[in-house]
Formats: C-alpha cells, structure tokens, sequence
C-alpha cells in the first residue's frame, strides 16, 4: 500500500514539507510507501466552471492538477499539506483541490472514494483551525474517511528549522502517519476477509431553489 502527500507550499523544502517528513517516515515505518508530490510555484487557475470533465474525467486546464489526477488512482491514502495565508489555506493549493475534487467527481474517475485523507496545516502562528476545517470539507463530500491525530495536524515555525523545534507538532505527525497506517491495514484485512465496499447510489441532487 502506498500514500501520497501533496506539498501544497510554494516552498519545494520548507515548512510544509518537513511536516509531511515526519507523516511519511511515521507511515514507513509502518510498512506503507509513500511519495510526496509538489504542487511547484507557478500559478494555478481556479476552476472556470466548464464541466468539460464531464466528459474528460480531468480538467481542461492542462496543467499540474491532471498531472495529479493521472497518478491518483495509483494511492491508498493521501495528505495534504498547506500553509496558511491570510487565515486560510494557501490560494495555489485551494485551487487545486478545487479542480482535482471536481473534475474527479464530475468525470466518475472514483479515484478517491473511501480512501483515507488528512491534511497537515504549517503556520507561524494563527489561522490553522480555519484552515483544518476548510479542508477536511473535501475529504468528507468526496467519501474520504478523515484520518486524525492526538492533536489538529499542525506544526508551527517560519522556516524548516524553527518547525523542527515544534516537538509536540512533529509528534502530532508521527501520531497521524501511524493512525492512516493503522486504518490502511484495517481496510486491507476487511477487503481481503469478504467485507465488500458499500453499494453506490445514484447521486440525486435537489436545488433549494426550483422554478
């Protein structure tokens, strides 16, 4: 079994990334392969609302999100990391997860349903909670059971060293690597046992407002 973490920073090795370090050493340990996957620094369009993934089962953007989608079907489990800006997640990655999540969903790729996710959240010091609720809300529309630890994932610090001083915060990682490890081999056991995955509905929607 394999997971992959999603460097959602515009910084390669910075302190995002050494939080999704020890989430991924955690998860080795424990027998699971992971890789870490880097959104890059260069602007990321929001969606624009086509739906062409209806049709394409990616986005018409062709950029670092089909990049993504192409591997996606390939992992177990996924982490994703963001800074914080602004008391929020970071604008690149939130456009990201906008289009991945979409076009999946809209295009039926089934690439994540009841997998299990987490986010990391890195900040100097404030808006992490915002951030960890805004983000989960992907994981639980997409059917994606939400993996914690003995703390919210976050890890505080303004650079790489200053987050390794963050020892209750890097404990927190190492907790949520060993729990997505745990829940992994859980489902791994379940599925080889005959427990099947639960049967899909077709999805209805009902607008709030009909004419």
């Amino acid at each position: 079994m394999k997971v992959l973490l999603v460097n959602g920073s515009p910084h390669k090795n910075g302190c995002t990334y050494t939080a999704l370090c020890e989430v991924s050493s955690a998860l080795n340990e424990n027998g699971i392969s992971t890789d870490i996957f880097w959104i890059g620094n260069k602007p990321i369009s929001g969606c624009i609302a086509c739906r062409k993934c209806q049709e394409k089962n990616k986005c018409i953007l062709d950029d670092i999100v089909n990049e993504f989608l192409e591997i996606a079907g390939d992992y177990d489990g996924f982490v994703f990391g963001t800074p914080v800006h602004w008391g929020g997640a970071g604008g690149a990655i939130t456009s990201f997860m906008d289009r991945v999540f979409y076009a999946d969903l809209n295009g039926g790729g089934d690439r994540f349903r009841l997998k299990p996710a987490a986010v990391v959240i890195s900040a100097r010091r404030a808006g992490t909670t915002a951030t960890w609720d805004q983000v989960n809300k992907y994981f639980g529309l997409m059917q994606m059971p939400i993996i914690t630890s003995r703390y919210w994932n976050m890890v505080h610090g303004v650079n790489a060293e200053e987050v390794k001083q963050d020892l209750e915060g890097l404990q927190t990682m190492r907790t949520l690597g060993r729990n997505m490890a745990f829940l992994l081999r859980c489902k791994e056991a379940g599925l080889q046992a005959g427990v099947a995955l639960p049967q899909q509905e077709t999805p209805v929607f009902t607008n709030f407002i009909r004419s």
